[in-house]
């Protein structure tokens, strides 16, 4: 048994009775379990707590045995002179706050059910802790408790873009720039293309926009690529030139090209692809962010990324090496994943910042206008009868998933909550 147990039993008030007798025999009345505490000190605060006829405010610190007290040294730390309610499941020995008083303890009762509910989902080796339990979930919480899981999904990218924002002293359009790269990575070349556009302001590309071989030069030889190769072709040996220019002009220093992965990715899905895509994104659109802030509808978002590749691109998947010609434009599947990633978390964060409750709303109503993921977390949850019309709810199940499923959380997750409460009935 773990302790976080216990706290999620005192927590929700699953104990048998509110009324309990300590070991001296005195009565003890729980009206108030308190807050619960992340941080250093007791694990409740400001909790009420009724002993004989007085009642008491302060902190209850819990438990699996009493011993615990003085293995964790709490007698001697005066963070927990507050405490006013020492809970356990064993009661093995006396303990003293360090003025020398002497804390009431009581016995954490439960239901033998609860502790049974609790071991499945501990023990379970499946994907999904509840996977054969969560049929008997009612369908209400369910979609209450994915409507919750977007938002805090968003919430958590929103930080991150915060983060960020604060690092280029609160300028949207390069904080834009850079996670809009990152999104081109397509998850296994993420950092990569986020250290290049964090070595390459937006500013310099921004002074040759109208030049789409300058802004190939900037970006391919930033991300160090151009330097790995030893093409002779015509284009490559004038990329070459042009980077060496430019890169004095901004006293430039590449990343290198080895930090891109290449193996078992298809070629539409290289990294000089998607940064020639990047490219040409950049040639063709100006102050890009504040065009979508001003009409986030999806149809026109979409249209703003719809972009190809140069010439040169459309017959090499690198450099040197020709191929079968093919217009390499940026399909509708990756784009979904560029709005998924970058322009809902970022246009959240925007209207958050902002007070914009109605862009918040937009942003959300775009993340349900583009193309539910099909992934593997996505095809288990389906097996477990969740459909997904739309992006909106694979974020939720993949928010699910990664941050409670994946780390054992079950007692922060409302299915796991429900399950336990389940198990009380009858």
């Amino acid at each position: 048994m773990k302790e976080e147990f216990l706290h999620h039993i005192w927590k929700h008030r699953l104990f048998t009775s509110h009324t309990i007798f300590d070991k001296e025999g005195k009565n003890i009345e729980i009206i108030d379990v308190g807050y619960h505490n992340h941080d250093a000190g007791p694990d409740f605060v400001n909790a009420k707590i009724k002993i004989g006829d007085t009642l008491w405010a302060g902190n209850v610190e819990i438990h699996i045995k009493s011993s615990d007290w003085n293995a964790h040294k709490h007698a001697e730390n005066t963070a927990y002179n507050s405490v006013i309610l020492h809970v356990v499941t064993e009661n093995n020995a006396d303990v003293f706050t360090s003025d020398g008083r002497k804390i009431p303890q009581i016995q954490l009762l439960f239901p033998k059910s609860l502790s049974e509910q609790w071991e499945k989902l501990a023990t379970s080796t499946n994907k999904v802790s509840c996977s054969e339990q969560i049929h008997s979930v009612p369908n209400m919480l369910k979609i209450s408790w994915l409507e919750s899981l977007v938002i805090e999904r968003l919430e958590t990218k929103a930080n991150r873009i915060e983060d960020l924002l604060e690092q280029n002293k609160n300028n949207w359009e390069e904080t834009f720039y850079i996670t809009l790269a990152r999104s081109f990575g397509f998850g296994i070349n993420n950092d990569p293309f986020e250290w290049l556009a964090k070595s390459l302001p937006l500013a310099y590309l921004g002074k040759h926009k109208d030049n789409i071989l300058q802004i190939e030069a900037l970006l391919l030889g930033q991300s160090g690529l151009l330097q790995l190769s030893d093409a002779t072709d015509a284009y490559t040996v004038q990329l070459k030139k042009e980077y060496a220019f430019l890169q004095q002009k901004f006293s430039l220093t590449p990343i290198d090209g080895i930090l891109f992965k290449m193996l078992r990715l298809r070629p539409a899905n290289f990294p000089h692809i998607r940064l020639a895509q990047f490219a040409q994104l950049i040639h063709q659109s100006s102050k890009l962010f504040s065009h979508i802030v001003e009409n986030p509808d999806y149809m026109t978002v979409k249209k703003l990324f719809s972009v190809s590749t140069s010439s040169y691109w459309e017959t090499h998947y690198t450099f040197g090496e020709s191929s079968a010609k093919r217009k390499k434009k940026l399909g509708e599947k990756a784009i979904d994943i560029i709005l998924i990633n970058t322009v809902v978390p970022i246009l959240f964060a925007y209207a958050k910042r902002k007070n914009l409750e109605d862009l918040q709303e937009k942003a959300v109503h775009l993340l349900e206008s583009c193309a539910a993921e099909n992934n593997s977390i996505v095809r288990n949850w389906q097996e477990m009868g969740f459909q997904s019309d739309s992006a909106y709810n694979t974020q939720a199940l993949i928010q699910l998933q990664r941050n409670y499923c994946d780390v054992k959380k079950c007692l922060y997750c409302r299915f796991g909550h429900k399950l336990l409460q389940l198990s009380l009935q009858p």
